[in-house]
């Protein structure tokens, strides 16, 4: 199973770097970082939701980072990722065919226009300032869900920004792959 995942990852990377140049999933400065930069900070998400069950919401997916590194990494949960770019989303859609990735799919739409998905678990990377994720995650995530947000180096400033108007428990866990960011796992949220 290990040697599988590891191989799923080395040939979702190589779809990356193939697929790069067209559609810019990342930034092209990132790709000779590839696997610590991206594919390694995506990681940590699998090893910090213990045992995931349900619907795993991947918002603003992108190049399937962290949703597809999900979905390899945990054959036994179901990942929806949404992303408003048709071309990236056709980039979704054909890696999960190529790596044969049952437990997943892909839609093209706006956030906005998602039918509340009552998510066990809700994941966002590089997608927006925490204030302007809030509504998505109060309109998406299971009342027991928790949300995963991947912030950069502002974490502190962004999750101070998000208490003006929302209420949330939050748990830091501090990045393994940049010391200055953080991923945040917030539940029980509530507009103020």
């Amino acid at each position: 199973m290990i040697a599988s995942r590891e191989a799923d990852l080395a040939a979702f990377a190589a779809l990356i770097r193939k697929w790069n140049p067209a559609i810019n999933l990342v930034a092209p400065s990132t790709l000779k970082d590839l696997e610590t930069r991206h594919l390694e900070d995506s990681l940590q998400l699998a090893n910090l939701q213990d045992e995931p069950a349900g619907l795993w919401l991947d918002i603003g997916s992108g190049g399937g980072l962290p949703g597809i590194v999900l979905a390899i990494c945990r054959p036994d949960c179901k990942i929806s990722l949404v992303d408003s770019d048709r071309r990236k989303v056709a980039f979704l859609q054909a890696t999960i065919r190529q790596l044969d990735l049952k437990n997943c799919t892909a839609t093209a739409t706006r956030i906005e226009d998602l039918p509340p998905a009552s998510a066990d678990n809700l994941s966002a990377r590089a997608l927006a300032p925490m204030d302007r994720l809030m509504p998505y995650v109060a309109r998406h995530l299971a009342e027991n869900g928790t949300a995963w947000l991947m912030k950069g180096r502002n974490w502190q400033a962004e999750l101070d920004t998000a208490r003006e108007s929302w209420n949330f428990d939050v748990v830091v866990h501090p990045s393994m792959t940049d010391s200055a960011s953080a991923i945040l796992a917030i539940r029980d949220v509530h507009h103020v």
